[in-house]
């Protein structure tokens, strides 16, 4: 048992919610959190005021023992130790951080990935290109392909459509430009030049240039005009947000950013934001919306920054 959890310990004998917030830290610090486990904690912390306390004190304990655990020989063994030594809560983490990787248990055999910032093209045939954004896994599926998670830019000039899957429905297109994205169970496909077709829950709609197309849980909306130099600005390493929420925002940085943005400030959340971001400038991100926002920023081991 490391330092952290020893004093967690001693302090959680009259509030169960200690344990769990120390597991919920420890996750966070072992390098192997996602996005959705960020979603998770944000949710657990809102449960009510007791929830978020003990996430505050766990998170002050493990600041000041910090510089005493960055004594310790392997310091990153013991956290994962306590932690799956844990609650039942900790134990369901463990198995959100291996489904919650991008494209889940499918991904793992995609045909063509890229990881965490990275982005890569990709010939598929004669007349057909593709370009993966960060976290993305494509397969092929017969002649066509299926986005199983993640962003991609297809170029398609052929005789034949070519018939990509993403979610529950499929988009065709033999001579267009188009870029599907598929995260959080939702598909927005927005055509780019030329037009598509765009097949889910028995209807088939036509896309043309300078339209985009949303569809998932929340069921399939109309198509609407959009600006398809902000849909595609990722190809020139930029992100652009108009009028999006900041949780919207932070999300999105974590798809392209080592380690983790956690948002736990609900308000700040739904603070309205107008940016432009390079890429290259996410490594100093959370001093950005600190800066911008007052947020209180917290740094932790692995790049994980809690802003409150």
């Amino acid at each position: 048992m490391n330092i952290f959890s020893l004093c967690a310990t001693r302090q959680s004998a009259a509030n169960p919610l200690h344990d769990e917030a120390r597991d919920w830290l420890l996750l966070l610090t072992s390098g192997r959190a996602t996005v959705a486990d960020a979603k998770a904690l944000k949710a657990w912390c809102a449960q009510s005021p007791e929830h978020a306390q003990a996430f505050e004190q766990a998170k002050r304990l493990w600041q000041q023992l910090a510089p005493a655990a960055e004594q310790v020989s392997q310091p990153r063994r013991f956290g994962r130790r306590a932690f799956l030594g844990g609650a039942l809560a900790a134990s369901a983490a463990v198995v959100m951080v291996h489904v919650g990787s991008p494209g889940g248990f499918a991904g793992l055999t995609a045909d063509y990935r890229t990881e965490v910032g990275e982005q890569r093209q990709v010939l598929l045939s004669e007349g057909i290109s593709l370009e993966l954004n960060t976290q993305t896994r494509v397969s092929r599926v017969g002649q066509g392909i299926e986005l199983l998670e993640g962003e991609v830019e297809v170029l398609a000039h052929v005789a034949q459509p070519l018939r990509v899957q993403a979610g529950e429905g499929a988009v065709s297109a033999a001579q267009a430009r188009f870029n599907l994205r598929n995260t959080d169970q939702t598909v927005c496909v927005t055509c780019i030049d030329g037009w598509l077709s765009v097949d889910v829950a028995g209807r088939s709609v036509r896309l043309e240039s300078g339209r985009q197309l949303t569809y998932g849980a929340a069921g399939v909306g109309e198509p609407v005009v959009v600006d398809t130099q902000a849909v595609v600005a990722w190809r020139e390493q930029i992100l652009v947000f108009n009028n999006a929420t900041l949780a919207t925002v932070v999300d999105e940085i974590n798809r392209y950013r080592p380690g983790m943005l956690v948002l736990l400030n609900k308000q700040l959340g739904q603070r309205r934001v107008q940016a432009r971001f390079s890429l290259q400038q996410l490594a100093g991100v959370a001093l950005l919306i600190r800066d911008a926002y007052g947020a209180k920023c917290t740094e932790l081991p692995g790049g994980v920054v809690l802003l409150s």
